[in-house]
Protein backbone atom coordinates (compact mmCIF):
# COMPACT_ATOMS: atom_id res chain seq x y z
CA UNK A 1 0.00 0.00 0.00
CA UNK A 2 2.84 2.36 0.87
CA UNK A 3 4.44 1.49 -2.40
CA UNK A 4 1.23 2.42 -4.29
CA UNK A 5 1.06 5.77 -2.49
CA UNK A 6 4.70 6.44 -3.40
CA UNK A 7 4.08 5.65 -7.06
CA UNK A 8 0.98 7.86 -7.20
CA UNK A 9 2.87 10.70 -5.49
CA UNK A 10 5.75 10.38 -7.94
CA UNK A 11 3.45 10.41 -10.96
CA UNK A 12 1.59 13.47 -9.56
CA UNK A 13 4.85 15.25 -8.98
CA UNK A 14 6.05 14.53 -12.53
CA UNK A 15 2.75 15.74 -14.00
CA UNK A 16 2.92 18.90 -11.88
CA UNK A 17 6.46 19.63 -12.97
CA UNK A 18 5.59 19.05 -16.61
CA UNK A 19 2.55 21.32 -16.30
CA UNK A 20 4.58 24.08 -14.68
CA UNK A 21 7.26 23.75 -17.35
CA UNK A 22 4.85 23.74 -20.27
CA UNK A 23 2.62 26.57 -19.06
CA UNK A 24 4.73 29.46 -20.42
CA UNK A 25 5.28 27.64 -23.68
CA UNK A 26 1.59 26.99 -24.21
CA UNK A 27 0.79 30.60 -23.32
CA UNK A 28 3.06 31.94 -26.08
CA UNK A 29 1.58 32.58 -29.55
CA UNK A 30 3.50 33.42 -32.74
CA UNK A 31 2.32 35.73 -35.54
CA UNK A 32 3.72 36.70 -38.94
CA UNK A 33 4.29 40.33 -39.97
CA UNK A 34 6.15 42.08 -42.80
CA UNK A 35 7.83 45.46 -43.07
CA UNK A 36 9.61 47.59 -45.66
CA UNK A 37 13.06 49.09 -45.21
CA UNK A 38 12.90 52.84 -44.68
CA UNK A 39 9.32 52.67 -43.38
CA UNK A 40 7.93 52.00 -39.92
CA UNK A 41 6.22 48.96 -38.41
CA UNK A 42 3.89 48.66 -35.41
CA UNK A 43 4.04 45.45 -33.37
CA UNK A 44 1.14 44.64 -31.04
CA UNK A 45 0.74 42.63 -27.80
CA UNK A 46 -2.59 41.17 -28.80
CA UNK A 47 -4.62 39.29 -26.17
CA UNK A 48 -2.43 40.22 -23.20
CA UNK A 49 -4.03 42.13 -20.35
CA UNK A 50 -1.62 44.50 -18.70
CA UNK A 51 -2.24 43.93 -15.00
CA UNK A 52 -1.33 46.47 -12.34
CA UNK A 53 2.21 46.30 -10.99
CA UNK A 54 3.18 43.72 -13.65
CA UNK A 55 6.39 44.38 -15.56
CA UNK A 56 6.40 43.53 -19.26
CA UNK A 57 9.29 43.20 -21.68
CA UNK A 58 9.76 43.62 -25.42
CA UNK A 59 12.58 41.36 -26.60
CA UNK A 60 14.30 40.91 -29.92
CA UNK A 61 15.70 37.58 -31.07
CA UNK A 62 17.56 36.79 -34.25
CA UNK A 63 18.75 33.23 -34.75
CA UNK A 64 20.13 32.32 -31.31
CA UNK A 65 20.92 35.83 -30.09
CA UNK A 66 18.38 37.57 -27.86
CA UNK A 67 18.37 41.12 -26.43
CA UNK A 68 15.98 43.38 -24.57
CA UNK A 69 14.39 46.33 -26.32
CA UNK A 70 12.25 47.77 -23.53
CA UNK A 71 11.14 46.76 -20.02
CA UNK A 72 8.10 48.64 -18.83
CA UNK A 73 5.33 48.86 -16.30
CA UNK A 74 2.50 51.32 -15.84
CA UNK A 75 4.84 53.81 -14.19
CA UNK A 76 8.20 53.47 -15.93
CA UNK A 77 9.99 52.44 -19.13
CA UNK A 78 13.54 51.10 -19.15
CA UNK A 79 15.56 50.87 -22.36
CA UNK A 80 17.54 47.77 -23.23
CA UNK A 81 20.47 47.22 -25.57
CA UNK A 82 18.77 45.88 -28.70
CA UNK A 83 20.20 47.38 -31.95
CA UNK A 84 16.97 49.20 -32.87
CA UNK A 85 16.43 50.83 -29.45
CA UNK A 86 17.11 54.37 -30.72
CA UNK A 87 14.40 53.89 -33.40
CA UNK A 88 11.82 52.27 -31.09
CA UNK A 89 8.86 53.92 -29.42
CA UNK A 90 6.38 52.40 -26.95
CA UNK A 91 2.68 53.17 -26.57
CA UNK A 92 2.07 52.46 -22.85
CA UNK A 93 -1.71 52.27 -23.13
CA UNK A 94 -1.71 49.63 -25.88
CA UNK A 95 1.78 48.19 -25.30
CA UNK A 96 2.41 48.59 -29.07
CA UNK A 97 6.02 48.86 -30.18
CA UNK A 98 6.76 51.13 -33.16
CA UNK A 99 10.08 50.66 -34.96
CA UNK A 100 10.90 53.48 -37.40
CA UNK A 101 13.24 53.58 -40.40
CA UNK A 102 13.42 49.81 -40.73
CA UNK A 103 16.43 48.12 -42.21
CA UNK A 104 17.12 44.53 -43.18
CA UNK A 105 18.89 43.78 -39.88
CA UNK A 106 15.67 44.51 -37.96
CA UNK A 107 14.17 41.24 -39.19
CA UNK A 108 13.74 38.57 -36.50
CA UNK A 109 11.49 37.49 -33.61
CA UNK A 110 9.91 40.19 -31.43
CA UNK A 111 8.53 38.88 -28.14
CA UNK A 112 6.15 40.75 -25.85
CA UNK A 113 6.22 39.09 -22.38
CA UNK A 114 3.78 39.87 -19.58
CA UNK A 115 4.23 36.91 -17.21
CA UNK A 116 2.89 34.31 -17.64
CA UNK A 117 1.76 35.25 -21.17
CA UNK A 118 3.82 36.06 -24.24
CA UNK A 119 3.24 37.05 -27.85
CA UNK A 120 5.87 36.25 -30.46
CA UNK A 121 5.95 38.13 -33.80
CA UNK A 122 8.12 36.99 -36.69
CA UNK A 123 9.04 40.13 -38.63
CA UNK A 124 10.18 39.73 -42.22
CA UNK A 125 11.75 42.85 -43.79
CA UNK A 126 11.93 43.69 -47.51
CA UNK A 127 14.26 46.25 -49.01
CA UNK A 128 13.69 47.69 -52.50
CA UNK A 129 16.58 49.65 -54.06
CA UNK A 130 16.20 51.70 -57.26
CA UNK A 131 19.09 52.49 -59.59
CA UNK A 132 20.05 56.17 -60.08
CA UNK A 133 17.97 56.98 -57.00
CA UNK A 134 14.87 56.88 -59.17
CA UNK A 135 16.08 59.70 -61.52
CA UNK A 136 16.51 58.68 -65.17
CA UNK A 137 17.04 60.16 -68.59
CA UNK A 138 14.76 59.06 -71.37
CA UNK A 139 15.71 55.69 -72.92
CA UNK A 140 17.72 54.60 -69.88
CA UNK A 141 17.12 51.27 -68.09
CA UNK A 142 15.54 50.89 -64.67
CA UNK A 143 17.03 48.31 -62.29
CA UNK A 144 15.32 47.25 -59.07
CA UNK A 145 16.95 45.15 -56.35
CA UNK A 146 14.61 43.38 -53.92
CA UNK A 147 16.13 41.82 -50.80
CA UNK A 148 14.47 40.03 -47.88
CA UNK A 149 15.54 38.93 -44.41
CA UNK A 150 13.88 36.95 -41.62
CA UNK A 151 14.83 34.63 -38.76
CA UNK A 152 13.55 31.65 -40.75
CA UNK A 153 14.62 30.40 -44.18
CA UNK A 154 13.50 32.92 -46.80
CA UNK A 155 10.70 31.78 -49.12
CA UNK A 156 10.77 32.02 -52.90
CA UNK A 157 8.80 35.07 -53.96
CA UNK A 158 6.45 35.92 -56.79
CA UNK A 159 7.02 39.55 -57.88
CA UNK A 160 4.70 41.74 -59.96
CA UNK A 161 5.28 45.31 -61.14
CA UNK A 162 2.56 47.89 -61.86
CA UNK A 163 3.36 51.13 -63.71
CA UNK A 164 1.86 54.61 -63.30
CA UNK A 165 -1.32 53.58 -65.12
CA UNK A 166 -1.65 50.49 -62.89
CA UNK A 167 -0.86 48.16 -65.79
CA UNK A 168 1.30 45.09 -65.21
CA UNK A 169 4.84 45.41 -66.55
CA UNK A 170 6.86 42.27 -67.21
CA UNK A 171 10.47 42.94 -66.24
CA UNK A 172 13.49 40.77 -66.77
CA UNK A 173 14.07 39.01 -63.40
CA UNK A 174 17.51 37.74 -62.40
CA UNK A 175 17.31 35.11 -59.65
CA UNK A 176 20.96 34.14 -59.32
CA UNK A 177 20.98 35.09 -55.62
CA UNK A 178 17.36 34.13 -54.92
CA UNK A 179 15.61 33.89 -52.57
CA UNK A 180 17.67 36.45 -50.61
CA UNK A 181 17.93 38.88 -53.58
CA UNK A 182 16.07 39.47 -56.82
CA UNK A 183 17.10 41.89 -59.59
CA UNK A 184 14.45 43.27 -61.94
CA UNK A 185 15.25 45.19 -65.13
CA UNK A 186 12.99 47.40 -67.25
CA UNK A 187 14.54 48.67 -70.47
CA UNK A 188 14.10 51.94 -72.36
CA UNK A 189 12.12 54.19 -70.05
CA UNK A 190 10.32 57.18 -71.55
CA UNK A 191 8.81 60.36 -70.12
CA UNK A 192 5.35 58.78 -69.79
CA UNK A 193 6.81 56.37 -67.21
CA UNK A 194 7.25 59.16 -64.67
CA UNK A 195 5.16 58.69 -61.53
CA UNK A 196 4.51 56.21 -58.72
CA UNK A 197 5.00 52.51 -59.42
CA UNK A 198 4.03 49.51 -57.28
CA UNK A 199 5.95 46.33 -56.55
CA UNK A 200 3.78 43.47 -55.24
CA UNK A 201 5.51 40.64 -53.36
CA UNK A 202 3.65 37.36 -52.86
CA UNK A 203 4.33 34.05 -51.15
CA UNK A 204 2.02 31.15 -50.29
CA UNK A 205 4.06 29.77 -47.40
CA UNK A 206 4.44 31.74 -45.30
CA UNK A 207 1.53 33.87 -46.50
CA UNK A 208 2.94 37.18 -47.77
CA UNK A 209 1.18 39.94 -49.70
CA UNK A 210 3.29 43.08 -49.51
CA UNK A 211 2.99 46.21 -51.67
CA UNK A 212 6.03 48.47 -52.01
CA UNK A 213 5.56 51.79 -53.83
CA UNK A 214 8.42 53.72 -55.43
CA UNK A 215 8.77 56.88 -57.53
CA UNK A 216 10.24 57.03 -61.02
CA UNK A 217 11.26 60.35 -62.62
CA UNK A 218 12.22 60.33 -66.30
CA UNK A 219 13.64 63.55 -67.73
CA UNK A 220 13.29 63.96 -71.46
CA UNK A 221 11.56 65.56 -74.42
CA UNK A 222 7.86 65.55 -75.21
CA UNK A 223 8.59 63.97 -78.60
CA UNK A 224 11.59 61.74 -78.24
CA UNK A 225 11.71 60.03 -81.63
CA UNK A 226 13.22 61.63 -84.71
CA UNK A 227 10.88 64.05 -86.46
CA UNK A 228 11.10 65.39 -90.00
CA UNK A 229 9.74 68.85 -90.82
CA UNK A 230 8.87 69.63 -94.43
CA UNK A 231 8.63 73.19 -95.73
CA UNK A 232 9.12 75.32 -98.83
CA UNK A 233 11.78 77.93 -99.46
CA UNK A 234 10.89 81.37 -98.08
CA UNK A 235 8.65 80.15 -95.28
CA UNK A 236 9.20 80.76 -91.55
CA UNK A 237 10.15 77.64 -89.59
CA UNK A 238 10.30 77.09 -85.82
CA UNK A 239 12.06 73.96 -84.57
CA UNK A 240 11.12 73.18 -80.96
CA UNK A 241 11.97 70.70 -78.22
CA UNK A 242 9.71 70.54 -75.14
CA UNK A 243 11.31 69.41 -71.86
CA UNK A 244 9.17 67.85 -69.12
CA UNK A 245 11.14 69.03 -66.07
CA UNK A 246 8.25 71.21 -64.90
CA UNK A 247 5.83 68.28 -64.71
CA UNK A 248 7.75 66.64 -61.87
CA UNK A 249 9.87 67.63 -58.88
CA UNK A 250 13.30 67.47 -60.55
CA UNK A 251 15.59 69.18 -58.06
CA UNK A 252 18.88 68.93 -59.96
CA UNK A 253 20.11 71.47 -62.52
CA UNK A 254 21.27 70.43 -65.96
CA UNK A 255 22.69 71.87 -69.18
CA UNK A 256 22.18 71.33 -72.89
CA UNK A 257 22.79 72.65 -76.39
CA UNK A 258 21.39 72.68 -79.93
CA UNK A 259 23.70 71.67 -82.81
CA UNK A 260 23.08 71.96 -86.55
CA UNK A 261 24.53 69.39 -88.93
CA UNK A 262 24.03 70.57 -92.53
CA UNK A 263 23.50 68.09 -95.34
CA UNK A 264 26.69 67.01 -97.03
CA UNK A 265 28.82 66.40 -93.90
CA UNK A 266 30.19 69.94 -93.83
CA UNK A 267 30.68 69.91 -90.07
CA UNK A 268 28.61 70.56 -86.96
CA UNK A 269 27.69 74.06 -85.79
CA UNK A 270 26.63 74.86 -82.22
CA UNK A 271 23.69 77.26 -82.47
CA UNK A 272 22.82 77.79 -78.80
CA UNK A 273 23.28 76.38 -75.33
CA UNK A 274 20.92 76.38 -72.38
CA UNK A 275 20.83 75.57 -68.70
CA UNK A 276 18.09 74.81 -66.21
CA UNK A 277 18.77 75.86 -62.63
CA UNK A 278 17.76 74.06 -59.45
CA UNK A 279 14.87 76.57 -59.28
CA UNK A 280 13.64 75.21 -62.64
CA UNK A 281 14.51 78.39 -64.56
CA UNK A 282 15.50 78.01 -68.24
CA UNK A 283 18.20 80.26 -69.73
CA UNK A 284 19.34 80.24 -73.40
CA UNK A 285 22.41 81.79 -75.04
CA UNK A 286 23.06 82.15 -78.77
CA UNK A 287 26.50 80.73 -79.60
CA UNK A 288 26.70 80.91 -83.40
CA UNK A 289 27.38 83.98 -85.55
CA UNK A 290 24.83 82.79 -88.12
CA UNK A 291 22.34 85.62 -88.59
CA UNK A 292 19.66 83.56 -90.34
CA UNK A 293 18.22 82.06 -87.15
CA UNK A 294 16.72 83.60 -84.02
CA UNK A 295 15.76 82.58 -80.47
CA UNK A 296 12.10 83.60 -80.25
CA UNK A 297 10.50 85.03 -77.15
CA UNK A 298 9.25 82.28 -74.89
CA UNK A 299 5.56 81.60 -74.36
CA UNK A 300 6.41 78.61 -72.19
CA UNK A 301 9.60 78.44 -70.14
CA UNK A 302 10.22 74.75 -70.78
CA UNK A 303 10.61 74.74 -74.59
CA UNK A 304 13.83 75.14 -76.57
CA UNK A 305 13.18 76.87 -79.92
CA UNK A 306 15.13 77.85 -83.06
CA UNK A 307 13.38 80.21 -85.49
CA UNK A 308 14.37 80.56 -89.17
CA UNK A 309 12.46 83.53 -90.68
CA UNK A 310 13.10 82.86 -94.40
CA UNK A 311 14.30 79.31 -94.79
CA UNK A 312 16.49 78.36 -97.75
CA UNK A 313 17.80 75.09 -99.13
CA UNK A 314 21.14 75.53 -97.37
CA UNK A 315 19.39 75.76 -93.96
CA UNK A 316 18.30 72.14 -94.16
CA UNK A 317 19.93 69.28 -92.26
CA UNK A 318 19.71 67.74 -88.84
CA UNK A 319 19.13 69.78 -85.68
CA UNK A 320 20.18 67.96 -82.50
CA UNK A 321 19.05 69.00 -79.02
CA UNK A 322 21.20 67.42 -76.31
CA UNK A 323 20.96 67.63 -72.53
CA UNK A 324 23.48 66.50 -69.92
CA UNK A 325 23.20 65.80 -66.20
CA UNK A 326 25.85 64.19 -64.00
CA UNK A 327 27.86 63.02 -67.04
CA UNK A 328 24.80 61.30 -68.50
CA UNK A 329 23.58 62.48 -71.90
CA UNK A 330 20.59 62.14 -74.15
CA UNK A 331 19.58 63.84 -77.38
CA UNK A 332 16.80 63.98 -79.92
CA UNK A 333 16.80 65.17 -83.50
CA UNK A 334 14.66 67.22 -85.87
CA UNK A 335 15.36 66.88 -89.60
CA UNK A 336 14.52 69.86 -91.80
CA UNK A 337 13.67 69.22 -95.48
CA UNK A 338 13.21 72.25 -97.77
CA UNK A 339 11.61 72.18 -101.24
CA UNK A 340 12.22 74.71 -104.01
CA UNK A 341 11.02 75.01 -107.64
CA UNK A 342 12.47 77.15 -110.44
CA UNK A 343 12.15 77.65 -114.19
CA UNK A 344 14.78 77.98 -116.92
CA UNK A 345 14.43 80.39 -118.57
CA UNK A 346 12.47 82.38 -116.02
CA UNK A 347 9.43 84.38 -117.04
CA UNK A 348 6.68 83.68 -119.59
CA UNK A 349 6.85 80.90 -122.16
CA UNK A 350 7.33 82.27 -125.65
CA UNK A 351 5.11 80.92 -128.44
CA UNK A 352 6.65 77.70 -129.76
CA UNK A 353 9.41 77.76 -127.12
CA UNK A 354 10.32 75.36 -124.29
CA UNK A 355 11.01 75.71 -120.59
CA UNK A 356 12.59 73.45 -117.98
CA UNK A 357 10.97 73.22 -114.55
CA UNK A 358 13.28 72.06 -111.76
CA UNK A 359 12.00 70.74 -108.42
CA UNK A 360 14.53 69.92 -105.73
CA UNK A 361 14.70 69.17 -102.02
CA UNK A 362 17.60 69.41 -99.64
CA UNK A 363 19.49 66.24 -99.03
CA UNK A 364 19.22 62.70 -100.42
CA UNK A 365 15.87 60.92 -100.26
CA UNK A 366 15.28 57.54 -98.59
CA UNK A 367 14.43 54.53 -100.72
CA UNK A 368 10.69 54.88 -100.02
CA UNK A 369 10.55 58.54 -101.18
CA UNK A 370 10.57 60.28 -104.55
CA UNK A 371 9.72 63.59 -106.25
CA UNK A 372 6.91 63.84 -108.79
CA UNK A 373 6.14 66.58 -111.33
CA UNK A 374 2.59 66.51 -112.69
CA UNK A 375 0.47 68.93 -114.70
CA UNK A 376 -2.92 69.85 -113.28
CA UNK A 377 -5.59 68.27 -115.52
CA UNK A 378 -2.76 66.80 -117.51
CA UNK A 379 -2.06 63.24 -118.73
CA UNK A 380 -0.03 60.51 -117.11
CA UNK A 381 2.49 60.84 -119.89
CA UNK A 382 3.29 64.41 -118.84
CA UNK A 383 4.16 63.39 -115.25
CA UNK A 384 7.77 62.77 -114.36
CA UNK A 385 9.20 60.95 -111.34
CA UNK A 386 12.69 61.28 -109.84
CA UNK A 387 15.12 58.41 -109.79
CA UNK A 388 15.74 56.50 -106.56
CA UNK A 389 17.70 58.49 -103.94
CA UNK A 390 17.81 61.56 -106.22
CA UNK A 391 16.77 64.84 -104.61
CA UNK A 392 15.67 66.63 -107.79
CA UNK A 393 13.57 66.10 -110.88
CA UNK A 394 13.37 68.19 -114.07
CA UNK A 395 10.59 68.32 -116.64
CA UNK A 396 10.50 70.00 -120.06
CA UNK A 397 7.43 72.17 -120.72
CA UNK A 398 6.21 73.42 -124.11
CA UNK A 399 2.69 74.54 -123.22
CA UNK A 400 1.29 76.84 -120.56
CA UNK A 401 -0.47 75.44 -117.48
CA UNK A 402 -0.27 74.80 -113.74
CA UNK A 403 2.32 72.26 -112.54
CA UNK A 404 2.64 70.67 -109.10
CA UNK A 405 5.71 69.07 -107.57
CA UNK A 406 5.06 66.52 -104.80
CA UNK A 407 7.41 64.89 -102.33
CA UNK A 408 6.03 61.37 -101.85
CA UNK A 409 6.81 58.88 -99.10
CA UNK A 410 5.12 55.48 -99.35
CA UNK A 411 2.57 57.05 -101.74
CA UNK A 412 1.74 59.76 -99.16
CA UNK A 413 2.23 63.42 -100.10
CA UNK A 414 4.52 65.09 -97.57
CA UNK A 415 4.75 68.50 -99.24
CA UNK A 416 3.74 70.14 -102.53
CA UNK A 417 4.72 73.27 -104.41
CA UNK A 418 3.16 74.61 -107.64
CA UNK A 419 4.44 76.66 -110.56
CA UNK A 420 2.30 78.42 -113.20
CA UNK A 421 3.64 78.56 -116.76
CA UNK A 422 2.16 81.45 -118.78
CA UNK A 423 2.39 82.30 -122.47
CA UNK A 424 4.39 85.38 -123.41
CA UNK A 425 1.51 87.18 -125.24
CA UNK A 426 -0.77 86.66 -122.32
CA UNK A 427 1.84 88.04 -120.07
CA UNK A 428 2.45 90.98 -122.48
CA UNK A 429 -1.25 91.78 -122.71
CA UNK A 430 -1.37 91.89 -118.96
CA UNK A 431 1.58 94.27 -119.05
CA UNK A 432 -0.06 96.49 -121.73
CA UNK A 433 -3.34 96.62 -119.83
CA UNK A 434 -1.45 97.49 -116.70
CA UNK A 435 0.49 100.19 -118.54
CA UNK A 436 -2.71 101.67 -120.02
CA UNK A 437 -4.42 101.71 -116.67
CA UNK A 438 -1.36 103.27 -115.07
CA UNK A 439 -1.11 105.95 -117.82
CA UNK A 440 -4.81 106.72 -117.53
CA UNK A 441 -4.53 107.20 -113.80
CA UNK A 442 -1.48 109.40 -114.31
CA UNK A 443 -3.27 111.49 -116.99
CA UNK A 444 -6.34 111.98 -114.81
CA UNK A 445 -4.08 113.03 -111.98
CA UNK A 446 -2.32 115.58 -114.20
CA UNK A 447 -5.63 117.01 -115.44
CA UNK A 448 -6.90 117.35 -111.91
CA UNK A 449 -3.68 119.06 -110.91
CA UNK A 450 -3.94 121.52 -113.82
CA UNK A 451 -7.56 122.34 -112.96
CA UNK A 452 -6.65 122.96 -109.35
CA UNK A 453 -3.70 125.14 -110.30
CA UNK A 454 -5.84 127.11 -112.82
CA UNK A 455 -8.55 127.75 -110.28
CA UNK A 456 -5.98 128.88 -107.78
CA UNK A 457 -4.41 131.25 -110.33
CA UNK A 458 -7.87 132.73 -111.17
CA UNK A 459 -8.57 133.36 -107.48
CA UNK A 460 -5.23 135.10 -107.00
CA UNK A 461 -5.86 137.31 -110.12
CA UNK A 462 -9.32 138.37 -108.93
CA UNK A 463 -7.96 139.16 -105.46
CA UNK A 464 -5.21 141.36 -106.97
CA UNK A 465 -7.74 143.24 -109.14
CA UNK A 466 -10.00 143.97 -106.17
CA UNK A 467 -7.07 145.26 -104.16
CA UNK A 468 -6.08 147.63 -107.03
CA UNK A 469 -9.62 148.95 -107.25
CA UNK A 470 -9.72 149.53 -103.49
CA UNK A 471 -6.46 151.49 -103.63
CA UNK A 472 -7.77 153.62 -106.48
CA UNK A 473 -10.97 154.33 -104.59
CA UNK A 474 -9.14 155.37 -101.45
CA UNK A 475 -6.83 157.64 -103.47
CA UNK A 476 -9.70 159.41 -105.18
CA UNK A 477 -11.57 159.91 -101.90
CA UNK A 478 -8.53 161.42 -100.21
CA UNK A 479 -8.02 163.91 -103.09
CA UNK A 480 -11.64 164.99 -102.87
CA UNK A 481 -11.38 165.77 -99.16
CA UNK A 482 -8.26 167.91 -99.63
CA UNK A 483 -9.93 170.15 -102.25
CA UNK A 484 -12.97 170.72 -100.00
CA UNK A 485 -10.74 172.02 -97.19
CA UNK A 486 -8.99 174.47 -99.54
CA UNK A 487 -12.29 176.13 -100.54
CA UNK A 488 -13.16 176.72 -96.97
Amino acid sequence: MEMCRAVVSSVFAVVLVLQLGLTPIMAQREEQQTGVAGKEVILSCKGINHQKDVTCTWKYKYKEVSSTILRFSRTQVLKGKAPMIHRSELNLSSKQLKVSDLNLDDAGIYICECHPHAVSISLQVFKLSISSNGHFLSNEDLELTLMQNSSYPQPHLSISLFNVTNNIVKPEILQKDAPQKYILKIKHLNTTDSGTWMCHVHSDSPSINQNISFDVKVLGFGKEHMETMYTTAGNTVILSWHLNFRKMVWKEGFTGKVNWEPNGNTGIHELLDFNVTTHRELHETKKSNHIWFEIPEKKTSSTIEVKIPKVQLNHSGQYHCQLEINSRRMKTMRALVVMQVSANPAGPLSRGGKMSLLCQVSGPLPSNAHLLWERVNGTQMEAKKSKQHEAKVEVSVSAPGLWNCHLMEDNNIKISLNYTVEEAHVWNSYAVIGAIIGASVLLIGLVCLCIIMGMSWQRRRKRAKRMAQAKQYLLEKKTCQCQHRMYK
